[in-house]
Formats: structure tokens, sequence, C-alpha cells
């Protein structure tokens, strides 16, 4: 593997995670229920990553990861909760404990403060 690819459904969910993810980790975007010819782009995109799902907790956001599943089925899961209104409006701190959960953010910050569970 090459690292790691984010897909999201749209570009202000993937502004939120761009504030906090470096550069390195590319983040693509679905545009809503993605069709035959997005599905092969993403694919084309995703080669040779690990791919992460993050989608809307609604029945958008559902029908979009079961068919993404269908085409990553090894892709890794980041659920947000319902009660945050979509990725873009889920809290950065815990979308950053769910990256540093899976190994794609450091466990620990620039001044070595300790991020993970009982650290």
């Amino acid at each position: 593997m090459d690292g790691f690819i984010v897909i999201v459904e749209g570009k202000n969910d993937a502004k939120r995670l761009r504030t906090f993810l470096p550069d390195s980790v590319p983040i693509a975007m679905t545009y809503g229920t993605p069709g035959q010819e997005r599905l092969l782009r993403l694919r084309v995109m995703a080669r040779h990553r690990q791919v992460v799902l993050i989608t809307d907790a609604d029945a958008a956001g559902r029908r979009i990861r079961r068919i993404l599943k269908e085409v990553f089925p090894d892709s890794w899961d980041i659920y947000t909760k319902p009660g945050f209104n979509g990725v873009e409006h889920t809290p950065v701190e815990y979308m950053q404990d769910r990256f540093r959960r899976l190994g794609i953010l450091p466990l620990r910050d620039e001044q070595g403060e300790d991020y993970s569970s009982g650290g």
C-alpha cells in the first residue's frame, strides 16, 4: 500500500478534513451518489492506497457508503454521529480521534502530548 486516500461525499466535507489532514493524504469526492464513470475515476485514484470512507449518517450517506463498499470492499470506515448533521459539521476533535485510531494521524503532537487512549 502507498498510504491512504479518504473518500467523502462533497467539497465541504473535504474542506473540513483538509483543516487537519496532511497534504500527503488525498481526499476524493463522490459529488453525491456516484455513477459508473465516477466510480472508475475513484478506483484509479485509489490504486495501491488504503481507502477510508466517511459519509454522512443520513439515508443518502448510507446509500453512498453501500455503493462504495462494493467497489472498495476492504475499505476502512469512519462514521459520524447522526446528531453532528453531516461530516462537514462534525467536531474536528472527533474526526481527528477517528483518524488517530486508524493510524493515519500520529498519536502524539509536536509537543509530545499523547493522544492515544489511556496515554
